[in-house]
């Protein structure tokens, strides 16, 4: 057991002293308004009852101030002598802390100085926080530690209170923005015995049930994609997915992602509605659909720049990259134009991998955006539709944003025979070395022989959208919990 701080040890003292006249953890309390709410409440207005933590208390002679506060707000309390009666007050400036969660009743009144604040008549203490604040309020500034102890964070940050407050009323935003377009929530599994939807590396795990060794979901795609063929026109899932890969700042193993699907519909449909919901997205979470990202002024107000990306990347590798059938004769090309050494390019094993490296590399971390990149080489895109004009491409789109990808989308492959060929293609793919490669979903191939409509999907992560929307240099800063290493 850790040794105890002097101020943890003067607190459990307190506790007990508490605990002889009161049950310092009571069952409930019953308030009659939040905290936000209590601000537009009119002054003279009694028998208000508010609680929450203790942020900050100025203690004095006989009367005393306290701000209380929630997530979304806090609110002064005033503590007299000659209305609470010198025992309790007594009580009050003795043995309540920052940190403690107390409930106040009493009168709303405004102060010389213009603040809302409730003068208390009575109180009850909530519960007592064992452990101090960080010093001085001015929250944690140990990186790791504001992950590890996120709710020391949510305490004391106020920029990381509106960062999760944010994220938490982003959901219901989606939910509505998605039903008033017809769209229904679907939830598929996350248990999966094929590794497909996306190319990623999955994680493993065991089902002892069945005996059956099994994935982690990596995409809801074709399950999604199932439900349209089973009659459903417009679906979607808020889906936590998971891909055993690394960690940047713009990726996290663990995280969440939208997905939708429409039938009827083409890629180009899903470009007008994902610039329409970004637009409003943005105007919801900061009031505007022109922010700030990083020092990039980043507008959402109108239709985005469109970049081709076969043409873009022919331009600047100064060769037709889609013809390469070799990948040492691909590599090879690359060096002899001075972009990469084989060393950088050692562990890209498939024509498809070094293809969305130096597209990655050369490309996209270039943009500043939006931007809507287009056309891409159909060896990266095997659930994608082939453009009918040249096969060697699908018709699909990313949105791209301050060098990084914020949604997938396409015209979806419906055609049962192009599907196993495409499946194949990664299984070679995977022969070669490329583990980041789906399987051949033989699920997925009868769904489509049962026939499919025209369809067109999009997924985008609600971990990139948060960092852009406030600001966010690190997925970290926008995830609840991140993974971390146990402490030893």
């Amino acid at each position: 057991m850790r040794e105890l701080s002097e101020q943890e040890v003067i607190r459990r003292n307190k506790l007990e002293e508490i605990s002889k006249v009161y049950n310092p953890y009571p069952a409930k309390y019953e308030r009659t308004n939040t905290l936000k709410e209590a601000k537009e409440l009119a002054d003279g207005t009694k028998d208000v009852k508010l609680c929450g933590r203790v942020g900050f208390a100025r203690k004095m002679g006989k009367l005393s101030f306290v701000k209380i506060k929630d997530l979304e707000a806090n609110f002064q309390l005033e503590f007299r002598e000659d209305i609470l009666g010198e025992e309790k007050y007594d009580f009050f400036k003795r043995l309540i802390d920052s940190g403690d969660f107390i409930g106040a009743k009493g009168e709303i009144f405004t102060t010389q100085t213009g603040e809302k604040t409730l003068r208390v008549e009575e109180f009850t203490f909530l519960g007592k926080a064992l452990r101090p604040l960080p010093e001085k309020f001015h929250g944690l500034q140990d990186t790791e530690l504001k992950y590890r102890e996120r709710y020391v964070d949510l305490i004391t940050n106020e920029e990381s209170r509106k960062v999760f407050l944010g994220r938490s009323k982003f959901y219901l935003f989606v939910r509505n923005y998605l039903d008033k377009n017809g769209f229904l929530e679907v939830e598929t599994p996350i248990i999966q015995t094929s590794v497909s939807g996306a190319t990623a590396k999955p994680f493993f795990t065991h089902y002892n049930a069945l005996d059956l060794d099994c994935n982690l979901r990596i995409a809801p795609e074709c399950y999604l994609k199932e439900l349209i063929a089973g009659g459903y026109d417009r679906v979607y899932e808020v889906a936590k997915c998971f891909r055993n890969e690394g960690m940047d700042p713009q990726h996290n193993p663990e995280f969440t992602q939208v997905e939708w699907y429409a039938s009827y519909w083409d890629y180009e449909d899903n470009i007008v509605f994902f610039e329409d919901f970004l637009k409003e997205a943005f105007t919801y979470l900061t009031g505007s659909p022109i922010i700030t990202y990083q020092g990039n002024t980043l507008d959402f107000s109108k239709p985005f720049e469109r970049v081709n990306y076969v043409e873009k990347m022919r331009e600047i590798l100064g060769f037709d990259f889609l013809n390469e059938t070799d990948i040492n004769e691909y590599k090879s090309k690359v060096v002899e134009k001075g972009f990469f050494t084989e060393k950088d390019m050692a562990e890209y094993k498939s024509i498809s991998q070094l293809t969305d490296f130096l597209y990655k590399k050369l490309l996209r971390a270039n943009i500043v955006g939006p931007v809507v990149m287009y056309n891409y080489p159909a060896s990266l895109k095997p659930l994608a539709r082939r453009n009918d004009e040249d096969s060697n491409i699908v018709d699909c789109f990313q949105v791209v944003v301050c060098g990084a990808e914020v949604c997938n989308a396409y015209s979806e492959l419906v055609d049962p025979a192009i599907q196993r060929s495409t499946f194949e293609d990664q299984l070679k793919a995977k022969e070669a070395g490329d583990d980041e490669t789906m399987d051949l979903d033989e699920d997925y191939l009868l769904s489509m022989e049962q026939g499919m409509p025209p369809i067109s999907g999009l997924g985008f992560g609600i971990d990139r959208l948060m960092m852009l929307a406030f600001d966010q240099a690190s997925v970290r800063d926008v995830i609840l919990f991140p993974t971390m290493k146990p402490n030893k």
